[in-house]
């Protein structure tokens, strides 16, 4: 059976420098009506900066929406015209100023498909070169290097609770141990 909700109107609330905001009315599949309040956002990527010792570069930077600092590894927002790889090295730079010999495109998920339909593509980055960050002049990031290990301790613990770095991370630890069957 098909549960394909159909738009009957559409209307831009809000238009914003990093997402919009729209209500859709819409027909369910009883016939009934319901409203849907729908997150606009452009793309993202998040890359897991890994050197050969199996260290992984995170940013630490505080999260107004959650109001609490928050280790991360780097992502950033897709710009219009912009193919994700090309967002992956720009970001990855700015945010850490690593720069990568070799990207590897792992996946893409949804954050949050409930309300928004953002996308994220997760890339790992490896032959790291270390330079100088260069982060956007309204962000404020430290960054810290960990041992794969000690990252997913942290994820046990609750000490990361970042969607997307858990997916990486796990991910990273996932595709190392199928290299070593």
């Amino acid at each position: 059976m098909s549960y394909i909700e159909k738009t009957m109107k559409s209307e831009k609330v809000y238009d914003g420098k990093t997402l919009n905001l729209r209500i859709d009315t819409v027909e369910l599949p009883d016939k009934k009506y319901s409203k849907r309040e729908i997150v606009e956002h452009p793309g993202a990527v998040c890359i897991v900066p890994m050197n050969t010792n199996n260290e992984i570069y995170l940013v630490k930077q505080y999260r107004k929406a959650i109001d609490k600092e928050i280790l991360e590894i780097p992502a950033g927002k897709i710009e219009i015209g912009e193919e994700p790889k090309d967002c992956a090295i720009r970001e990855l730079k700015e945010e850490t100023g690593l720069k990568a010999g070799n990207y590897e495109y792992i996946l893409e998920f949804y954050t949050s498909p409930g309300f928004c339909n953002e996308k994220m593509h997760l890339f790992i980055a490896k032959d790291l070169e270390e330079g100088e960050a260069t982060p956007d002049i309204d962000e404020y990031i430290d960054i810290e290097k960990f041992k794969l290990e000690k990252l997913l301790h942290m994820i046990e613990i609750g000490e990361i609770n970042d969607s997307k770095t858990i997916i990486g991370i796990q991910f990273v630890e996932k595709l190392i141990k199928s290299k070593h069957e």
